[in-house]
């Protein structure tokens, strides 16, 4: 009997086919393969993004920030011209706004001339100073002649004492001759005639010695002495600080003091003696030089000191015209780009009005709020990579955190939270940290203040820089060498 195949088991038989084709352990291990090919890939996808979590320290609350430089007149004036825009940018000494200088200009000329007559006037206290050192060396010259003088005369007195002496030696003789003479006329032994010549000697020696006693009185009283001396003094006795008592030798004293008074000297008492003045002058030079002495004072002369003064402050006057007539350029201190421009030609401006401001291009950072519970790895000098909403992830820029804030935002508000009402509620804070770019070309990739940023901090990198693996900043060495 034939056997016919149901179509049950014809649907069967392509099945068995097939398992004998493929059989169940090589499925198996196809799977396997598949599994651990799947594994591998997740392993090298998974592992480093996992490492890079536990090695990298990110927030989204983070901003571009930069310095802004504000725009302000130093001298007032009328705007003639204003030479940018808004959003123009501009390099570092390039004229933002022109003043009408003219007015300046007045003011320097008239500076400069007040300069000029200064200078003269300078000149012609040189030409005075030098007058009144001459008028002081001819004073001082007739002080050492006064006191020479005086001591001449008490020589002079002494001398005219001696010829009365010798006079009235000579009248003791005259009158012995006489005396004789009579005796030998009685006697026959001389003549009438001889005797009479030696009475006539008598006579002439007595007029001599009373000549000689009225030149002694002279010249005594010509050293402002009386005429005869007081009881037990002698005819030639005269007081031994004569010369720096006598009337001449005060007056030539007080002549000096008057001319070298102009030139800024006075002798350190008035009691002083004329030989002490005299000695205390040449002590204004250890070894005594007078020509060193009088350049000395030539160059501290008052009136020349005050010369010199006015003329100093005209050339200052002068120089703060010229520096007045330089600042109605108004020139921008950073390179940046100009914003808030608020000024037009024909304002008139005042010191320290705000016209414009200029934000910088090149001084940019990034200041990254990060929660307290992330500070922990986070020192100065450690790497960031920088991602921009503006650039997506097209541009990466670098950075390296540069310091900490000393404060989180909570303290540095306005108005502080106060928690000693009992109501404290625990919020995680949020610390300022500045990232400091690295190779920041603004040109090629500007970033704007203001922009988002998602900085991601390599917490297993090495810290690099200044300050680096440190919290706190020093102070930098050019601010050091800068202290007064």
């Amino acid at each position: 009997m034939r056997h016919e195949t149901t179509s049950s088991e014809k649907e069967a038989l392509p099945t068995a086919e097939t398992a004998a084709a493929n059989p169940p352990g090589k499925s198996r291990k196809l799977a396997i393969a598949l599994g651990l090919l799947g594994a591998c890939a997740l392993l090298v996808l998974v592992i480093p993004w996992i490492r890079h979590s536990m090695h990298t320290v990110s927030t989204d609350d983070a901003y571009v920030n930069s310095y802004v430089t504000f725009v302000a007149p130093r001298v007032p004036g009328q705007v003639a011209r204003v030479l940018v825009e808004d959003n123009n940018r501009v390099k570092k000494g390039d004229v933002l706004v022109q003043l009408d200088p003219e007015p300046y200009r007045i003011k320097l000329a008239v500076a400069e001339a007040a300069l000029e007559t200064s200078r003269t006037d300078l000149d012609a206290a040189k030409a005075n100073t030098l007058g009144l050192l001459a008028l002081s060396r001819s004073a001082r010259f007739k002080l050492e002649h006064a006191i020479e003088d005086v001591d001449n005369q008490a020589a002079v007195l002494r001398q005219r004492v001696a010829q009365w002496e010798e006079s009235k030696a000579n009248l003791r003789l005259a009158q012995i001759q006489a005396e004789r003479a009579d005796k030998l006329v009685k006697q026959n032994a001389v003549s009438v005639q001889e005797a009479d010549q030696r009475h006539a000697d008598l006579e002439v020696a007595q007029a001599r010695v009373n000549q000689m006693l009225e030149n002694a009185h002279q010249a005594r009283v010509a050293l402002g002495l009386t005429a005869e001396p007081a009881a037990g003094k002698s005819l030639d006795e005269v007081p031994a600080d004569l010369d720096q008592t006598f009337s001449s030798v005060r007056e030539a004293l007080a002549n000096l003091i008057h001319q070298a008074a102009q030139l800024g000297i006075s002798p350190s008492s008035l009691n002083l003696t004329p030989r002490e003045t005299v000695a205390e002058f040449y002590r204004r030079d250890p070894a005594g030089d007078i020509d060193r002495i009088y350049a000395d004072i030539l160059a501290k002369a008052p009136a020349l000191k005050q010369a010199e003064a006015r003329v100093q402050q005209a050339a200052r006057d002068a120089e703060q015209a010229r520096l007045d007539l330089s600042y109605c350029s108004i020139k921008a201190d950073i390179d940046g780009v100009i914003t808030r421009r608020n000024v037009n030609p024909g304002n008139g401006v005042q010191v320290g009005q705000s016209l414009m401001a200029v934000r910088s291009l090149q001084d940019i950072w990034i200041d990254a709020n990060f929660k307290e519970t992330q500070l922990r790895e986070l020192r100065i000098g450690q790497h960031v990579e920088l991602k921009t909403d503006m650039y997506g992830s097209h541009q990466v820029f670098k950075g390296r955190i540069s310091g900490f804030t000393m404060g989180t935002g909570s303290t540095l508000a306005l108005l502080p939270a106060q928690n000693a009402t009992g109501n404290f509620v625990k919020v995680v804070q949020r610390l300022p940290v500045r990232i400091e770019l690295v190779d920041y070309d603004p040109a090629r990739a500007p970033l704007f203040v203001g922009l988002s940023v998602e900085p991601e901090v390599d917490t297993a990198s090495a810290p690099t820089g200044a300050n680096a693996g440190q919290f706190l900043q020093a102070l930098p060495i050019s601010a050091k060498e800068a202290r007064p």
